[in-house]
């Protein structure tokens, strides 16, 4: 599967992740599967920040 994010810096991807593994932390005592699903996710999601390349000064100062 493939996600395509536009309008979106990588800071901005983390932070769903953040979130996402907030999310999970905060439903696991009541929805273990569903924590364990968000988990999955943010890794997928943090797998996938991993591996793109790193922008340089001028791209990061076109995001501002």
């Amino acid at each position: 599967m493939a996600v395509h994010l536009t309008g979106l810096t990588c800071d901005d991807v983390a932070e769903v992740v953040d979130s996402l593994l907030d999310a999970a932390d905060a439903c696991e005592p009541h929805a273990p599967r569903l924590a364990e699903k968000r988990r999955c996710l943010a890794e997928q999601l943090g797998d996938a920040l991993d591996v793109l390349p790193k922008p340089t000064d001028q791209e990061e100062l076109e995001t501002i």
